[in-house]
C-alpha cells in the first residue's frame, strides 16, 4: 500500500512537519493512530475544518486509525490563535449538543468500522475534573514561558491583552495528545496550519516527557488568490450542516470558485483521481465550468449525500437554463409592496440593505427579465405576480414565491 505521506503531499496537504523521515517510516511500517482536534464552538463544522477532516479520510483508506477529539474541555476556554479578541464563552450544556452534532457530521467521512476504525473521544473526560497543581508539576515544567511567548497562536491576543485563561490553551491542547497516546498509543497530529504552535507543543511536550516519537502535520488553509479564507458567503460562514447552510448555496459556492482554485479544491476537497482532476483543469478557457460543475457537485455529495448533490445541479443548471420550475426556490414573506432592495436581502443574494443597493445601483438586478433600475423599486414595478425569478450578476437566479 502507498505510504500515507506520499498521498498526502501529492494531494497538497502537508504545509508543516517535523522528523520526515521517522514519519514516513513509520506509516510505511505499522498501522498509526492519529488525531484532529474539534473545538465545539457551533452545533456544525464549516468548510475551514473540510481539509483536516479530509486528510483524516486519505489517512485511513491508507490503513491508519483515526481519533476525532472534541474539546469539550478545551471548548470551555477556546483557542486564542487567529484571534484578537477573547472568544464567547459557552455554558457545559451548549458544549455537549454542539458535540453530539459534531460526530454526527464526521460519520460521513469517517468509517467506524473495522481494524483502524476511526473513534470519538471528549477531552472533557480528563480536563474538567484535573487537579490543577498536579497538571502544572506533570506538564506545565515543560514548557517555556519566553518561547510560548514567541508562538504565532498568541502574537494578535498580545496587541490587545492576552489572558491567563488563554494561555493556558497550548497547555491543554498538548496534553490532549499527551493523554491520546497513553489511552490509544496515538503519535501523530493533525490539523489546520493555524495550529502549528499548539501541535507542535504536544509533539514535543510526549518525546520530553515519554522520551518516544511524536509527530505533528498541519495541513494548508483554504485561501483564495488574495490570501484571505475562502468559505465566506452573504450569510456568513460556509457551513456543513444543511440547516445552516443550504445544500444548493454550498453547492453554488463551489460552482462560482475562481478558476485559479479549482484544480487546488479538487485535490483537496475530493477524492477523485489525480489523472482526472489533472485532465479536467488543462484549459482555462470557458470549458473550466465542467471542472467547477464537477467541484461542487462531488464536494455537496460528500457532505450532504448524493440526492442533495443531484437536486443542487438541477437547480443550478435550471437556473443558468432559465426553466423556473427546476430552480431553487425560496419562500419570502412579502408582498408587491415589498422594495427589492428587501427582497435581495430576504434571498440571501445580499448581505445588507446598502450592499442591496449597491447591486441595484450597479445595474446587476433583474426580476424575470426587468432590469431593476431604482433603489425605490418594489415588486409590483416589475410584476404582478407572486413568483418570478430574482437575477443577481450571472451567477445568482432564484425562484422567489411570496406569501
Amino acid at each position: 500500500m502507498k505510504n500515507a505521506l506520499d498521498i498526502l503531499r501529492e494531494r497538497g496537504f502537508v504545509a508543516q512537519t517535523v522528523y520526515e523521515d521517522d514519519l514516513y517510516k513509520t506509516l510505511g511500517n505499522e498501522s498509526v493512530p492519529f488525531y484532529v482536534g474539534f473545538d465545539p464552538t457551533a452545533d456544525s463544522l464549516h468548510i475551514g475544518h473540510y481539509i483536516p477532516i479530509m486528510a483524516m479520510a486519505h489517512m485511513q483508506r491508507a490503513g491508519h486509525k483515526p481519533i476525532a477529539l472534541v474539546g469539550g474541555g478545551t471548548g470551555m476556554i477556546g483557542d486564542p490563535s487567529g484571534r484578537t479578541d477573547l472568544r464567547s464563552m459557552l455554558t457545559k450544556e451548549q458544549i455537549a449538543h454542539n458535540v453530539e452534532c459534531i460526530k454526527s457530521q464526521l460519520s460521513r467521512f469517517l468509517s467506524f468500522e473495522g481494524e483502524n476504525g476511526a473513534i470519538i473521544v471528549n477531552n472533557a473526560d480528563w480536563l474538567l475534573n484535573l487537579n490543577y497543581v498536579d497538571f502544572l508539576r506533570d506538564v506545565g515544567v515543560y514548557f517555556s514561558v519566553n518561547k510560548m511567548l514567541t508562538a504565532e497562536c498568541f502574537k494578535m491576543r498580545m496587541e490587545k491583552g492576552l489572558s491567563f485563561l488563554e494561555f493556558n490553551y497550548m497547555l491543554m491542547q498538548a496534553y490532549d495528545f499527551l493523554m491520546l497516546y497513553k489511552k490509544y498509543g496515538c503519535k501523530v497530529e493533525m490539523g489546520g496550519n493555524d495550529q502549528w504552535s499548539n501541535i507542535l507543543a504536544g509533539a514535543d511536550l510526549i518525546r520530553r516527557k515519554e522520551r518516544v516519537d511524536a509527530f505533528a502535520v498541519t495541513c494548508p488553509l483554504l485561501l483564495n488568490s488574495e490570501g484571505k479564507k475562502m468559505g465566506k458567503t452573504a450569510k456568513g460562514a460556509l457551513w456543513l450542516s444543511a440547516e445552516r447552510t443550504a445544500p444548493y448555496e454550498f453547492y453554488q459556492y463551489f460552482r462560482n470558485v475562481e478558476d485559479v482554485k479549482v484544480e487546488e479544491c479538487l485535490r483537496l476537497l475530493t477524492f477523485m483521481d489525480l489523472e482526472e482532476i489533472k485532465e479536467l483543469t488543462a484549459h482555462t478557457d470557458e470549458r473550466i465550468n465542467a471542472a467547477k460543475e464537477r467541484l461542487a457537485y462531488e464536494v455537496t455529495k460528500l457532505v450532504h449525500g448524493e440526492e442533495e448533490a443531484e437536486r443542487a445541479r438541477a437547480q443550478a443548471r435550471a437556473a443558468f437554463g432559465g426553466n423556473a420550475e427546476d430552480m431553487q426556490t425560496l419562500e419570502i414573506v412579502g408582498s408587491g409592496d415589498t422594495l427589492i432592495i428587501d427582497i435581495l436581502v430576504s434571498a440571501h443574494a445580499a448581505a445588507s440593505k446598502g450592499e442591496a443597493r449597491r447591486l441595484v445601483e450597479g445595474g446587476g438586478v433583474k426580476i424575470n427579465d426587468n432590469k431593476v433600475t431604482a433603489i425605490t423599486d418594489t415588486v409590483s414595478t416589475h410584476t404582478d405576480k407572486s413568483e418570478f425569478v430574482l437575477h443577481k450578476g450571472k451567477k445568482f437566479h432564484v425562484r422567489i414565491v411570496l406569501k
